[in-house]
């Protein structure tokens, strides 16, 4: 199994940096243009970043169907939002401000559902529990997939600006100066932020980096 520090590193292989802003310029250019009114700018706009979007509303909120309707809402509110737009940062750190604003909404909403409410669909949208490593079945799961599941639903316990620091961190890559802007913090903030996340995905994951250490 891979050791601790890895397991729970909240960052991928990076992407070269060239290759990094030189999307980004394209999409300021197609954004450029659907401001002037270009839909097959728009669709291509939604083409280059619908993958990321859908991808971290879906680690976000743990549900694939919902996850698609607020990816959808987030380009929806980028075609709205084109006649005001200005080129003063990133395309992705301006579309990820949109998207944690639906996203934070969305789970705000669910958390009050659940305060009125206690029928069977409320429980399905509560944080996965975390299976323990000897479980029964366990051992027909790869020890990597069952590590990546564990992941997945500390991640999902997180409180939510924990959880998108550590989902944007982790599976895109963002810089903590980016991060900074879209979660509208200082960076000594987005550092504490990402420390204390850690911290408990270690906690959530003892189980498996001790087996692991072992």
């Amino acid at each position: 199994m891979p050791d601790s520090e890895w397991s729970i590193s909240d960052t991928q292989p990076a992407t070269p940096g060239a290759t990094e802003e030189s999307c980004d310029q394209e999409s300021v250019r197609l954004m450029l243009r659907v401001r002037e009114g270009d839909m097959r700018a728009f669709e291509m706009l939604v083409e280059m970043h619908q993958s990321a979007v859908v991808g971290t509303v879906t680690r976000m909120l743990g549900n694939v169907d919902d996850a698609h309707d607020v990816a959808q809402q987030v380009f929806i509110r980028v075609w709205k939002s084109a006649p005001r737009y200005e080129a003063t940062a990133k395309f992705t750190t301006w579309l990820y401000t949109i998207m944690r604003n639906l996203v934070f909404n969305e789970m705000r909403k669910r958390t009050r559902r659940r305060e009125v409410s206690l029928d069977e669909s409320v429980f399905e949208d509560q944080p996965r529990q975390i299976p323990h490593p000897l479980a029964p079945g366990a051992d027909v799961i790869s020890q990597q997939d069952e590590l990546e599941r564990a992941l997945d639903a500390a991640i999902t316990a997180l409180p939510e600006k924990q959880r998108m620091a550590v989902v944007l961190r982790r599976y895109e890559d963002t810089p903590y100066e980016d991060l900074c802007q879209i979660l509208g913090m200082s960076l000594p903030a987005v550092k504490s932020l990402l420390f204390r996340a850690r911290t408990e995905l270690r906690k959530s994951l003892s189980a498996y980096l001790e087996d692991d250490r072992g």
